[in-house]
């Protein structure tokens, strides 16, 4: 992890801070963007000899914080602090607070930051310690531990899950969400976890207020109420339309690739996630369990810091031991929930478990994990004149060698459509809650019914989706199921880089449908390519001759997937025995 030190005498003066209620940041902590901090020196004259005046800013909660601090020796005796984008009730009573704190003490040294307002907090001390002109040291990427291993495995696991809420809209129009959370995790033989990576999609109606929240209306057909300027207030109706509809979809970010516009009390969602995975490595899956059920509150899924004043966590908090009470220090800075309405996280790490396949390896350098959506018109229309629309996540978990080459590749893909595509085992959704859509519901190709999404469908149709290899043999292709083809693939790309993935799928995959140029195709543009590729690269086609389906098409972007697998790697250094 990267980060930017204060070094000197602002560590001296602040070497006391420690942060209360929902928050244990200590100011040691406190990091100044290097990017963002300024500094500003201008000394007095005549009888005020000794004091000065000095700017600096940081980054806080929604935006640039401003600290005009006066000195007197190494005296703070005045200090003006503005933070104009801090939310009012939240961020403005803590700037309020926290320069008078400040001012009474003559340091920060013993002030605490305020409680649910860690990012604000956090933001005043950094501006201070960059109007004190002290100089940042990166500690850089820390060299990650090396770590020995019992034979190595490796899992993806989905589990999806439908949120009701946060509340409505201004016109009582609910507001509700999709949330895929997906774990990518190495084993080793005795099922302890070696390393892991979490991220998680979150989408929601367009009446969420949130600016940063990836959004989708419904299918083409539907329409939802939007909130485009994030005020609280519903500005217009959108309709979907088929281009509207891919590109929502095509907009989707993880809640990782959200980075720092995804802010909790303590910090960001992926470095609150980083907090929690560094305390599972080293755990089996069932001892995760046991953690979560032990440490985390019964109500909704966040760690017990003693802070909650609800009379079931303060009892469960009680009981704990002053050793168990110390080893939740390692998830201080991490308030979020591990299972609650917004994703269970527990039970992706425990489907990544379920679905473990053997690595054969002798190192791995690095892991990472890639996830891109697509939309899908079609295919076609119902005999109703409706059309058929889905969308598509796909996950591409891979371990790196040293020199960046793909050790091993694990893929997996959720497809979800509306309930008239005919299909048996393909997961459904039929809308939010108070959308409807035509439904063929004994898979003939006719439809039988119009669904009325509820509440209560709603849920029970996200908690039913299975990804493409949870579908198994009911998943077929030309040549196999789709997990047995993708297997062909994962392998064949053992040995490459992205970059050699890449230049293989522009090389000997189809422009048309970025299927692999088996020689079968009749359209003139698959033939004259084919014909170019060299006699080297038809025969390693070979290896992959019953790999029959697109790696990039409507159906999902597999090969974007893997390539952000690498963009998103991280040190692992796992050495097997």
């Amino acid at each position: 992890m990267r980060k930017a030190l204060l070094t000197g005498a602002f560590l001296a003066m602040s070497a006391g801070l420690t942060a209360c209620g929902n928050n244990s940041q200590q100011a040691a902590e406190t990091t100044v963007p290097q990017e963002t901090a300024t500094t500003a020196v201008q000394e007095t004259t005549q009888e005020e000899k000794e004091t000065v005046v000095a700017t600096g800013e940081a980054e806080g909660y929604g935006g640039t914080i401003t600290a005009e601090v006066t000195l007197d020796g190494d005296k703070i005796v005045e200090l003006k602090i503005n933070g104009d984008n801090e939310t009012p009730e939240i961020g403005g009573a803590a700037l309020e607070s926290l320069q008078a704190a400040i001012v009474e003490k003559g340091s920060i040294e013993g002030v605490d930051a305020v409680a649910g307002a860690t990012w604000t907090s956090k933001g005043v001390f950094n501006a201070i310690g960059s109007a004190l002109g002290m100089e940042t040291e990166d500690t850089g990427s820390q060299e990650q531990k090396e770590v020995a291993a019992t034979g190595l495995s490796h899992g993806i696991g989905f589990f999806s899950s439908g949120r009701l809420g946060p509340g409505k809209d201004d016109k009582d129009v609910g507001v509700y969400s999709i949330n895929e959370v997906i774990a990518y995790v190495l084993f080793d033989d005795d099922g302890k976890i070696l390393d892991l990576e979490v991220d998680q999609l979150e989408v929601a109606t367009p009446n969420y207020d949130g600016e940063h929240m990836p959004k989708l209306t419904g299918f083409p057909g539907h329409s939802y109420n939007a909130d485009e300027n994030h005020d609280e207030k519903v500005d217009t109706i959108l309709e979907q339309t088929e281009e509207t509809y891919l590109a929502q979809v095509d907009s989707w970010i993880s809640k990782r690739e959200r980075g720092s516009t995804y802010k909790l009390n303590s910090g960001t969602w992926d470095e609150e996630m980083d907090l929690f995975e560094e305390t599972f490595r080293g755990m089996t899956v069932d001892e995760v369990k046991q953690w979560y059920s032990a440490y985390c509150s019964d109500l909704n899924g966040r760690p017990l810091h003693g802070t909650s004043d609800k009379e079931e966590d303060v009892k469960k908090y009680d009981a704990l031991s002053d050793e168990e009470k110390a080893a939740l220090d390692a998830v201080a800075g991490a308030t979020m929930s591990l299972n609650d309405a917004h994703g269970n996280l527990i039970a992706a790490m425990e489907k990544a478990y379920e679905h473990r396949r053997p690595v054969e390896a002798e190192s791995v350098a690095k892991i990472g994990l890639g996830i891109t959506n697509t939309g899908r018109l079609g295919p076609g229309k119902d005999d109703q004149d409706v059309g058929v629309y889905s969308f598509n996540t796909q996950a591409a978990g891979a371990c790196f060698d040293a020199d960046g080459k793909i050790v091993a590749l694990y893929t997996d893909v959720m497809e979800v459509a509306t309930p008239n595509y005919d299909g048996e085992h393909m997961p459904k959704l039929t809308g939010f809650p108070g959308q409807v859509y035509n439904a063929d519901e004994n898979h003939d190709e006719k439809v039988d019914a119009v669904l009325e999404q509820t509440e209560e469908t709603f849920l029970a149709q996200i908690e039913s989706w299975t990804t493409k290899r949870e579908r198994g043999d009911t998943y077929k292709l030309n040549s196999g199921t789709w997990a047995q083809e993708m297997d062909l693939f994962e392998g064949y790309f053992a040995g490459m880089t992205t970059d050699e993935v890449h230049a293989w799928f522009e090389a000997c995959c189809s422009d048309l449908n970025g299927r692999p140029l088996h020689g079968t195709s009749d359209k003139e543009e698959d033939i004259a390519k084919q014909e170019a590729l060299t006699d080297d690269q038809k025969q390693g086609l070979d290896g992959i001759s019953s790999a029959t389906m697109s790696l990039r098409d409507a159906h999902g972007d597999i090969l974007g997937a893997i390539e952000k697998a690498w963009e998103a790697a991280k040190d692992s250094n796992i050495t097997i025995k």
